[in-house]
């Protein structure tokens, strides 16, 4: 017992990211005899046969081109990580994508993001075989993963388009599970953050054995994990109020508030003086952040399964089969009405005579006719004493209407995951060089929303149009009189029942797939020493999705601060592949050359649409590659892969609907359009009304409303990823290993929309050149009341953000691994490793002609694919002391400084957001260290000790609304930044 952890420890730093140096061990997929960390021998000495992540060959012997990043078992046990998603999104090089940090735009999933290229150009693998999506956008959710039957995970960083799928544009990351396993394996956890929230628990169970006199195994696991919120008011001061990140007031929350605002024609957006009555200029805002999480609440219950069977010496049948059923809930800020259009009679029983008298004074009561026809004192008294609405006397005025509804409390989605995926096949050796793999799979995920208070604007409508306190016009559904006009609390506890109501929709996947392979060495040639050996296969998958949602749920504006619609939307399409790769080893042991070694691979692919009139389309992708050892200590390799990815299900049938994004500044707000005819031109035309010119508020909490639409017509988009790389173990340094890897990622024609910044620029980028009947300006649809970019999403359309072929992405940077480790006499035994990523550049041109926009190390609305930040450096550094049955390991994970992107930040009419406040423009380099300590009390029982943020360094403040919604939350970045604070985790295994 007195080594066990130290080796397994020192193994484990020593390999996290080795697989990019040599030791072909660490990039399998399937190891069929896996090496002990105590061995710490190569697969060749110790005669494993595997499968390379990356290559489609089981072969021992192979050294791969392409540079893979591994995550071991012991590493995922030293960070006691809760979930997939956290672990991978603290890799150097790749960007936070939706996971537990993400509250406000989390749809109940958890996606990873290489190289910052998006969720849907990277493929998730387990076992090396595909899994089941979990949406349109064909990503795969990371909570479904078990992380305790996780025996490493590798990810590789450049294309793997021929061996994988032309999606693998940015890579893939492959979870490998136990195999072969046998006893008793039982894992608990429990975490919680300084400020005593956040806890977490994790429960796991594995047995297995084998049995048919070794021939055969049998593993099974089951887990329970669940996590608490962690909101953002209380104990953490910093995100308690809502700030604004251009001014560094706590005045930035929204205006959907208490008390309501009403927009009044001709005047403006007007607050209601709960005092005295009187509509007065706008001064409240909501303070929404107390509301949010930090940390989405999480439960989740998982099994998995997977047996194999050598029933003779050229035949092994296999299965495996993986069930989770999660649950994850959003929690956000009171629903309500959100700048809702809605009818109220002069004789509303609540509605104050000073606010009565100046709706009847500029509101227009007969919008069928031509101009504005407003009521003289004399006739708004008479309305106002008119409850019968068959009176000629009754009137009604139409008010954008903006109230929060407190009284209710917060909205909270939860999201109820049920997955499972299947897989059966056989493989074994047609001769002693002929090898054969078969299998198929099929797998469902089903996501279903459910909706809880949310206001209905439709009940609003209802209970604003009342004749007394106790009556409605319409008294249908057992209508309730709404009193919007006083402070909280006017709202009764009977009113705010009545408006609301849950909604629900749910959203399918499915995946089949049929995979054939035949690997075959060929002989050696030349003079190399190894055998030459080819693949061939093909491969057959069938995607579906669909998406359902009740009458509330597609009724657009229905639900108060929900959005858009959810449109029901139902797609799929088929792939049948052809593929193939050969490695052909040319010279061994010569001078100059320890070995060379090249590769080429190919893949065809025909694709078919399920929709009618939708084309068809085809793809090819292929790859070349080389290394080359000159001596022993020293390989040189290099990759090139073309990849051409076909539309997703989402990209191909995402139907046209309303939903929010994200902009500080309205070009069209504030007095700039009273002096500049252009420009008040170009808003009348977008539809704001001439009397609103000058009048126009700034968007509500930083957020617009934006027309989001799929494009059957799409095309397949072309990449080209390039990768050249070095690897160092010198003689003179034993223990010592280095890499060195830069790579380049072009795609050209790529899937995409354009960020908000390039909509509004296209119209108000040239105020002295933009036309009023210019199509990028006409294309912006503003509310017809108020003249704003934010609106009820039934009249409001906002900025036009179609999915289109116009993309072009481009990035590119260097890898470096090192790892290192030493006896220190008998007093102890030291590790070191460290894995970095230097990003040179990060770009997005939405449209040929537009800003090429450079992202890394930026944030704005308009960076990245989701919002969040991808640094320029960012590294992991672990050093590691083992004395006999203890071991203590610190990590240190550093990323460098991050600002405010630059054209988003300048004051010319862009359409930017503007200069950040000052203190929010820059953030300096953070970093953080882990203290993690594990004992071997016994043979069969380790504890593990962990402190995460063990300085309890505090995330910085940047303010709410310098970022998308999603990602900007809190007044910081949290799935960048750790806003948590420190935490501590104790788990405990026993093994036998």
């Amino acid at each position: 017992m007195k080594n066990v952890f130290r080796a397994r420890l020192l193994c484990s730093t020593l390999l996290i990211g080795a697989g990019t140096i040599a030791a072909p061990v660490l990039a399998q997929t399937q190891p069929v005899e896996s090496v002990t960390p105590q061995d710490n021998a190569p697969a060749e000495e110790a005669g494993a046969d595997i499968v390379v992540t990356g290559s489609l060959f089981r072969n021992p012997n192979l050294v791969q081109s392409s540079p893979v990043n591994v995550v071991t078992e012991d590493e995922i046990q030293l960070r006691q990580t809760f979930n997939a998603e956290q672990l991978l999104r603290e890799i150097p090089g790749v960007a936070s994508n939706v996971g537990s940090s993400a509250n406000n735009g989390n749809e109940g999933a958890s996606f990873v993001d290489l190289r910052g290229l998006g969720a849907n150009r990277n493929i998730v693998l387990l076992d090396g075989t595909r899994i089941t999506p979990a949406n349109l956008d064909g990503a795969v959710d990371l909570n479904v993963i078990p992380v305790a039957l996780i025996e490493r995970v590798d990810v590789l960083t450049g294309g793997a388009s021929t061996t994988y799928g032309a999606d693998a544009v940015s890579g893939v990351v492959n979870f490998i599970t136990k195999r072969d396993f046998a006893g008793v394996d039982l894992q608990a956890s429990e975490s919680l953050t300084e400020r005593g929230d956040g806890n977490a628990f994790r429960v796991d169970l594995t047995v297995g054995g084998n049995f048919g006199e070794g021939r055969g195994n049998a593993v099974f696991g089951v887990g329970y994990q669940e996590s608490d919120p962690v909101y953002q008011g209380g104990e953490r001061r910093a995100s308690n109020e809502t700030v604004d990140s251009f001014d560094g007031t706590s005045t930035g929350g929204s205006a959907t508030a208490i008390p309501t605002r009403f927009s009044v024609a001709g005047v403006g957006n007007q607050n209601i003086d709960p005092a005295t009555g009187q509509l007065v200029p706008v001064f409240a805002s909501f303070n929404f952040n107390p509301y949010n999480v930090f940390q989405t609440p999480f439960r989740r219950f998982n099994m998995y399964g997977a047996a194999h069977y050598e029933v003779s010496d050229s035949v092994e049948v296999y299965t495996q089969g993986i069930f989770s059923k999660n649950k994850v809930q959003t929690i956000i800020a009171p629903s309500g009405a959100f700048s809702s259009p809605l009818l109220i009679p002069v004789s509303n029983p609540f509605l104050p005579a000073g606010a009565r008298a100046t709706f009847c004074a500029n509101n227009d009561f007969d919008q069928s006719a031509e101009g504005v026809q407003t009521l003289t004192a004399a006739q708004c008294a008479a309305a106002a004493a008119t409850t019968n609405p068959n009176d000629p006397n009754y009137r009604e005025f139409s008010t954008n209407v903006s109230r929060r509804l407190a009284e209710a409390g917060g909205r909270v989605s939860t999201y109820e995951t049920t997955l499972f995926n299947y897989r059966a096949g056989a493989r074994g050796n047609i001769t002693d060089k002929i090898r054969y793999d078969v299998y198929g799979a099929y797998g469902e995920s089903e996501n279903t929303q459910a909706q809880t208070g949310y206001a209905l604007t439709s009940r609003f409508q209802q209970g604003l149009r009342a004749t007394s306190a106790t009556t409605c016009v319409d008294s249908t559904g057992g209508c309730v009189p709404i009193n919007l006009f006083g402070s909280q609390g006017t709202i009764t506890p009977e009113q705010a029942a009545y408006l609301q109501a849950a909604a629900f929709s749910t959203n399918k996947t499915t995946l089949a797939q049929v995979h054939g392979l035949i690997t075959a060495d060929l002989g050696t040639a030349f003079s190399a020493s190894a055998p030459i050996s080819v693949a061939i296969g093909s491969e057959y998958r069938k995607y579906t999705a669909d998406i359902t949602a009740d009458t509330l749920s597609q009724n657009p504006g229905e639900l108060g601060g929900a959005g858009g619609a959810i449109t029901p939307v139902s797609g799929g399409y088929d792939v049948v592949e052809g593929f193939g790769e050969i490695i052909i080893p040319l010279l061994a042991d010569a001078p100059f050359f320890h070995s060379l070694t090249l590769e080429a691979g190919g893949r065809y692919s025909s694709y078919k649409v399920d929709a009618a009139g939708s084309p068809s389309f085809n793809a090819t992708t292929y790859k070349a590659a080389a290394t080359w050892e000159p001596v022993e200590s020293l390989k040189l390799r290099a990759n090139y892969q073309r990849a051409v990815r076909a539309p997703n299900i989402g990209e191909l049938f995402a139907p046209s609907s309303v939903n929010l994004t994200n902009l500080k500044n309205d070009p069209c707000q504030g007095t700039a359009a009273v002096t500049n005819a252009n420009l008040r031109a170009v808003c009348i035309a977008q539809g704001a009304p001439a009397s609103q010119i000058g009048k126009i508020d700034p968007p509500s909490a930083s957020q617009i409303n934006a027309t989001f639409s799929g494009n059957v017509n799409l095309r397949p988009e072309k990449a080209d990823t390039f990768t050249v790389g070095a690897v160092f173990q010198p003689t003179f340094v034993r223990g010592f290993t280095v890499s060195l890897d830069y790579y380049k990622i072009k795609v050209r024609n790529a899937i995409t929309a354009p960020r908000p910044g390039d909509v509004i620029g296209a119209c108000f980028g040239n105020l002295t050149a933009a036309s009023a009947t210019d199509v990028a300006c006409t294309s912006i649809r503003r509310d017809p009341a108020t003249g704003g970019l934010d609106g009820d999403a039934s009249t409001t359309p906002g900025l036009q953000l179609p999915t289109t072929n116009s993309g072009r992405l481009e990035t590119s940077g260097l890898d470096l691994t090192a790892n290192f480790r030493t006896d220190l006499g008998s007093f102890a035994q030291l590790a070191l490793n460290f894995s970095g990523n230097y990003t040179f550049e990060s770009k997005f041109q939405s449209t040929p002609g537009g800003l090429n926009r450079e992202c890394v190390g930026y944030y704005s609305i308009n960076c990245g694919f989701t919002g969040s930040i991808l640094p320029k450096f960012s590294f992991n550094q672990r050093t590691t002391l083992s004395f006999g049955d203890v071991d203590v390991s610190l990590l240190w994970r550093h990323i460098s400084s991050n600002k405010q992107e630059p054209f988003d930040a300048v004051e010319a009419n862009f359409g930017s957001n503007g200069p950040a406040f000052a203190d929010f423009r820059r953030v300096k380099a953070y970093n953080w260290f882990d203290l993690a300590t594990r004992f071997g009390i016994s043979e069969n029982f380790d504890l593990t000790l962990t402190a995460t943020n063990l300085l309890d360094k505090g995330a910085p403040l940047l303010g709410n609304n310098i970022g998308s919604t999603t990602f900007n939350s809190g007044n910081t970045f949290p799935s960048t930044y750790d806003a948590l604070g420190r935490r501590f985790t104790v788990g405990a295994r026993v093994k036998f």
